[in-house]
Parts: structure tokens; C-alpha cells; sequence
């Protein structure tokens, strides 16, 4: 959920080389550090440079990494929008990853990280976002408040009403109004139909509290195969898309088609390693094409991925997954220790090395 400007005019950011606001929201996070590196070269000094370079490394989950670019940022430039945001990205990602009570220091921190980086910029939408979700989600005492979530949906529609909507629609269904959160669904997904985002979270929540209780079960199924189907076409070419299309049809049951609707699209997205990831996923999750997700996954693990939910750490503990279906449990073993090497608390990879151990 990320990015845009009321510091600079127009002709100002075309000044500025690469429109990393616009690339970050569309997740082609490779190519702003690319960009950011090749400018970093040249100025080391950019602080926009610094930012984006930190939000692409947010987003690849390499949080302390990007945590360093961002207090770079900060450093040259204290009112820069963009790196307030990449900072409160970077503490959140930190804070999340350290899963205790250390993490609630992270936690308040990124909070005012982002509402500095609305104040400094009222059109930065990714800010917007991301404060609205996190006065949502974060419990009264840490200054959690879904009239303040609301405000900042508020705001969002002002500049970007497809963005706008959706942060509505994620705040309704996670208060469970799902009947209230659905038309401001409906709204977003006709003002941006080919938004991967607004298409991601659409199907996402159908596939959650609010949603199965509202649906049941059946009906929640046979909802997510007819949004996926229904929604397929206009994100045919943008990979986060296709992966949530997939997930859809993998969540209603149906691995088949969800491992055909990441074959078909392979050649036609903008980070085809992220549907390499997918059928990794697919088959681990969905018992089907072992050998053939195991290789897929083998592929991921060589070459530079473009995000994704799980990163590296959820390609090595899926590949354990596929090897210990195999039968192969040494070889998952040692895929659920790099998985922990990477990230130490991953969950999925301790139980898979629990499971192992059990064996």
C-alpha cells in the first residue's frame, strides 16, 4: 500500500530523475533500487534517493537495511514526506519482525513517523494508508482509534478515492461490518479495476473473519472463485495481481486453477519471479506439481526476487515444506534452518522444523 507531492510542483519532481513515488506504487521495487543506487552514485548527498531506496528495501522485507537508508534520509533532509514514511515503514517492518514487547517502542515510533510524513505532505497517499491501518489495527493504549483510522480514509479519498474507499472498506471489515465495508469494496474496485492493490485486498478480505461470517463458508468459496474470475482480465499483466487471483482460487480450494492462472500468466507480467514464488506456494500448500514448485522455488532462491509477502525466508520454508512431502526430510531440514537463518522468528519454518523433528 504506497505513494505522491505538495512540496514540489510538477516541474520540480520531473526535475528530480525517476518518479519513485509512481514505481513504488506500482512494486517494481528492483528497479528503484537500481535508480536510487545509479543517483546515490552521483549525489550521495540525494536524500529523495535515500528514501526510495529505503521503502524498496522496506518492501523486500530487508528492514534494517532499510531502516539505515531512511535515517539517512532524515538526516539531509528532516522535512522530507518520503523519508518520514520510509522511516515509519522501516520501524514497523522492525517492529513486527521482533514480535515482543521491545517492539512497541518500534511500533509508537513509526506512528509518528507517519503522521509527520502527512503533515509534511497531505498528498502522499502511501502515508495515509499506512496510518489509518495502524491507528486501526493498534490497540487504544498505543494511541489506536478507529474514528482517527476513518479520518485518515478521509483524507486518502480526497486525493486518491479508489485508496481512499479501500482503507474504508479494510477498516469496516476489520471492525467485522462487512455489510457497510463491501459497497466501499465495490467503489474502489470500479474507480480501479486493474489497481493489483485494491484487486489484492478486495480478495484477500473475502477470505477473512468478516467476510466467512457474513458469507459462511460455502458462500464465502464460491464468492472468492467468481471475483477472481471476474477480476483476472484487468490484472493480467501485473504480477501482484495475478498472485492474488491465484491465492483466491487456492484459498477456495481449487489448486488447480490456481497453479493454471500463474502458468498461463508467466510470460505476460512485470515480475514474473513472483510468480515463481506463487507456484512454490501452490504446490506446498495445495499438494499439487511438487517437483515442478520445488523448481520453480529452486529458481527463486538464485535470483533477485521483487518482494513478495514472504521474501527469500518463505521460499526456503516452502521449499522444506515440498521436500518433507517428498519424503525427503533431510534436504527440509536444512531448507527450514536457512528459512530461520534469514528470519530467526519465522513461525512457519519452526513448525515445519518441530514437525521434522517429530518424525
Amino acid at each position: 500500500m504506497l505513494q505522491l507531492a505538495l512540496i514540489a510542483l510538477p516541474a520540480l519532481l520531473a526535475q528530480q530523475g525517476p518518479s519513485f513515488r509512481t514505481e513504488l506504487d506500482a512494486g517494481r521495487y528492483l528497479k528503484v533500487m537500481a535508480e536510487a543506487e545509479q543517483r546515490l552514485k552521483q549525489d550521495p548527498k540525494d536524500a529523495l534517493a535515500w528514501a526510495a531506496k529505503s521503502q524498496a528495501l522496506s518492501s523486500l522485507m530487508r528492514f534494517s537495511e532499510a531502516r539505515a537508508a531512511a535515517d539517512h534520509s532524515v538526516a539531509l533532509n528532516p522535512g522530507l514526506a518520503d523519508a518520514l514514511l520510509a522511516r515509519g515503514l522501516a520501524r514497523a517492518g522492525e517492529a513486527i519482525k521482533q514480535r515482543d514487547l521491545g517492539s512497541l517502542r518500534g511500533a509508537l515510533s513509526a506512528m509518528d513517523d507517519l503522521r509527520a510524513a502527512t503533515e509534511a505532505d497531505p498528498t502522499l497517499t502511501s502515508a495515509w494508508t499506512s496510518l489509518g491501518l495502524a491507528y486501526e489495527m493498534l490497540p487504544g493504549l498505543l494511541g489506536g482509534s478507529t474514528r482517527k483510522a476513518q479520518q485518515c480514509a478521509e483524507r486518502l479519498r480526497a486525493v486518491a478515492p479508489a485508496r481512499g474507499d479501500l482503507l474504508q472498506a479494510l477498516i469496516l471489515a476489520e471492525e467485522d461490518k462487512w455489510r457497510e465495508a463491501e459497497p466501499y469494496f465495490g467503489r474502489a474496485l470500479a474507480q480501479a479495476p486493474q489497481d493489483p492493490e485494491v484487486v489484492g485486498q478486495w480478495l484477500d478480505a473475502l477470505d477473512r473473519r468478516a467476510a466467512k461470517k457474513a458469507l459462511g463458508e460455502v458462500g464465502k468459496n464460491a464468492r472468492l472463485q467468481a471475483e477472481a474470475q471476474r477480476l483476472l482480465p484487468g490484472v493480467r499483466t501485473r504480477a501482484r495481481g495475478v498472485v492474488a487471483v491465484s491465492d483466491a482460487f487456492l484459498h477456495a480450494g481449487q489448486p488447480e486453477t490456481a497453479w493454471k492462472v500463474v502458468q498461463d500468466h508467466s510470460g505476460q507480467v512485470d515480475a514474473p519471479s513472483l510468480l515463481r514464488l506463487q507456484l512454490g506456494k501452490v504446490a506446498a500448500s495445495g499438494g499439487v506439481h511438487r517437483p515442478e514448485g520445488l523448481a520453480a522455488l529452486d529458481q527463486v532462491l538464485r535470483e533477485p526476487l521483487e518482494g513478495g509477502s514472504s521474501g527469500y525466508p518463505g521460499a526456503w520454508w516452502r521449499k522444506g515444506q515440498i521436500l518433507k512431502a517428498l519424503g525427503r526430510h533431510d534436504e527440509a531440514r536444512r531448507a527450514a534452518q536457512e528459512a530461520l537463518k534469514i528470519d530467526p522468528k519465522h513461525r512457519g519454518a519452526k513448525e515445519l522444523l518441530g514437525s521434522l523433528s517429530r518424525d
